[in-house]
């Protein structure tokens, strides 16, 4: 499958500085200016090559707020339920909090839904220095959720093998890009 929407949406992305963080924004990844139908579906078509040779999970698990239109696409096209792993607190019985410290931000997400012995996957629109995702893994592996396998759009940064490794778990992405002098590159 060709990555033509994906990759053309990526060149034209702006980028805007977050301290020494180069953010890009992109409909994948900020839903700013809009996410197409076209671009979703290339994106999450590519994810279901990959998502089909992990075999049975009982659910697509998505962090809040840029996996959810993801999740939603998979959970769509696959029949399998998603859970989303959310920034508020509701304090349902069994829920449990995890600190996010991403390259820019540092808060708290809750897991509601999930328990011990389910097998999921995980989805997410980027991965970039890995403290969400870490942060992520290492609760699902407290509680005794199996990750099968972590679905990214777009990586943007050097943990994926440390993170592999850390977790035992397969990290397969959509594109890998780079910002070198304020402009994006497709690895």
């Amino acid at each position: 499958m060709s990555l033509k929407h994906l990759e053309k949406s990526l060149h034209e992305a702006p980028i805007v500085k977050k301290g020494d963080y180069d953010y890009v924004i992109h409909p994948i990844t900020d839903g700013v200016p809009y996410i197409t139908p076209e671009l979703l579906k290339e994106v999450t078509g590519e994810m279901k090559k990959h998502i089909k040779k992990c075999g049975k999970f009982d659910r697509i698990v998505t962090m809040e707020a840029m996996g959810i239109p993801l999740a939603t696409s998979l959970s769509l096209d696959l029949g399998v339920p998603f859970t989303i792993i959310r920034k508020r607190q509701y304090g349902l019985p069994g829920e449990v909090s995890v600190e996010q410290v991403t390259g820019y931000s540092k808060s708290k997400m809750y897991i509601n839904g999930l328990k011990k012995g389910d097998t999921v996957i995980l989805v997410d629109d980027v991965l970039s220095t890995g403290g969400t995702l870490k942060a992520v893994l290492y609760v699902l592996k407290e509680i005794g959720v199996l990750v099968k396998g972590v679905f990214i759009a777009v990586y943007k940064g050097t943990c994926k093998e440390e993170i592999m490794n850390m977790y035992d778990v397969p990290i397969t992405t959509t594109v890998d890009i780079e910002v070198i002098q304020g402009k994006v590159t497709i690895k």
